[in-house]
């Protein structure tokens, strides 16, 4: 889930919501089938890997885990090289936001999305009548993390997190996983051969990593058993209870498209900055359709929310309530939680967005044109902390400073007319 979508793990992913799950299905018929190729024979490290592993089961045994849960699951555990290869690569390019919300928020999907919600009603409208999180929430975000069950990946998850927790950047978080997973195949909710997932340890069909599967994780159908795998009715109560925890108000909106007014401070549509909607209404921000953000029915007014351009000035702009932040805690991407919640209202009979995408744009979809700005931006005196190729909160700052001083409007998106300009710009001696 996130949450942590790895949950540490998701946020460098703006791009897809899900990565490397292919072959679930394969994996669940047949559980000794090794959905990667063990480290090679010339980089052997079975006998450090060995020895890591005796220190796990060590730890796992002070925690109360069985040792007949030990043997089993860790039995034919081996060093995952495509799990390694993930953890070490950065993924060089990125899509465009109208890319990604054609295929997020696709006509089949939401089609797809409004037959399930009909099929299953009984368990979603349980889940929403017991955490009041809506169905077509709770269908959306299963429609993304898993394309609602059918995709739920490609790894053995205890192999995956040993790999992870035995070297890297993720080792702290490998091993803290590993332990949770362990934990759970010991309390019974899933067998080690069924626990498959991505290969950052994401599982079931929302997605949870295990410390969360075992902190929101309900068992929605009385049978004992928290089943994300193949228990539809544990799915929708676990997805709903963990919005729920993350601060989910109960009949209330997840954003709105907004007008801005002429005048208005690009400089303040971020994320990151929010004030009360009655603020922003007095701004002379307005719905799109021109009627006051006061008389927006079942949001409090007094409420923080953000406005947001997730494609610059030309594109749509929106008002993020305070259930926008929390799908962002389930996965911290604004184009995710932009695309769950549009999906959401689609499935509900909402409109589509009414402001097209600026698509004759050109954003920088690579990471090496995005490195190449931070670090021009640098070189011009503006603070873009680690030149990482994210474009986060000090990066977008910077660029809307570079922008007011070239007569730009300040909105803070990065394009390639905007790197093209720092190239040419004089750097300050």
């Amino acid at each position: 889930m996130f949450a942590t979508r790895s949950r540490l793990i998701s946020a460098f992913l703006v791009v897809v919501a899900v990565l490397g799950l292919s072959g679930a299905w394969t994996a669940l018929a047949n559980p000794q089938v090794r959905m990667s190729h063990p480290v090679a024979d010339d980089v052997d490290k079975s006998p450090q890997f060995s020895a890591w592993l005796e220190g796990v089961k060590a730890e796992a045994r002070t925690k109360g885990i069985r040792e007949q849960t030990l043997s089993s699951a860790l039995a034919n555990v081996r060093l995952n090289q495509r799990v390694v290869e993930l953890n070490e690569n950065q993924p060089e390019f990125n899509r465009a936001i109208w890319d990604y919300m054609d295929s997020a928020v696709s006509s089949q999907r939401v089609s797809k999305g409004r037959s399930l919600a009909r099929k299953y009603r009984k368990s979603l409208g349980r889940a929403e009548r017991e955490y009041g999180v809506p169905a077509s929430i709770i269908t959306a975000i299963w429609g993304q993390e898993s394309n609602f069950g059918s995709n739920l990946g490609g790894f053995n998850v205890i192999e995956a997190l040993a790999t992870l927790g035995f070297e890297g950047r993720r080792a702290s978080f490998g091993r803290e996983q590993l332990l949770a997973a362990l934990k759970i195949v010991d309390e019974g909710h899933i067998s080690a051969e069924r626990m498959v997932g991505s290969w950052a340890g994401a599982m079931g069909q929302t997605q949870f990593i295990p410390t969360v599967f075992l902190q929101y994780a309900k068992d929605g159908n009385g049978d004992g058993r928290r089943d994300l795998w193949a228990t539809r009715a544990d799915v929708f109560a676990s997805t709903a209870n963990y919005l729920l925890g993350k601060g989910w108000i109960e009949d209330a909106p997840c954003f709105d498209e907004v007008r801005l007014p002429e005048n208005f401070d690009y400089a303040q549509a971020d994320v990151s900055i929010e004030r009360p909607i009655n603020e922003w209404a007095d701004m002379s921000v307005t719905l799109v359709d021109g009627r006051s953000l006061k008389r927006r029915a079942g949001q409090d007014k007094d409420a923080l929310a953000a406005i947001i351009l997730p494609a610059g000035h030309k594109g749509p702009a929106f008002i993020a309530y305070p259930n926008f932040k929390v799908v962002l805690a389930y996965n911290n991407a604004v184009s995710y939680a932009l695309a769950i919640c549009q999906v959401s209202r689609r499935i509900t009979g909402g409109p589509s967005f009414r402001t097209a995408w600026p698509r004759d744009e050109l954003p920088l979809l690579s990471r090496t044109e995005r490195v190449e700005l931070q670090t021009l931006l640098t070189q011009r005196r503006y603070d873009v902390g680690e030149a990482d190729g994210v474009i986060g909160k000090r990066t977008r700052e910077a660029i809307r400073g570079y922008q007011r001083g070239a007569g730009m409007k300040p909105d803070g998106f990065a394009t390639l007319a905007l790197l093209q300009s720092l190239r040419q710009s004089p750097v300050p001696n």
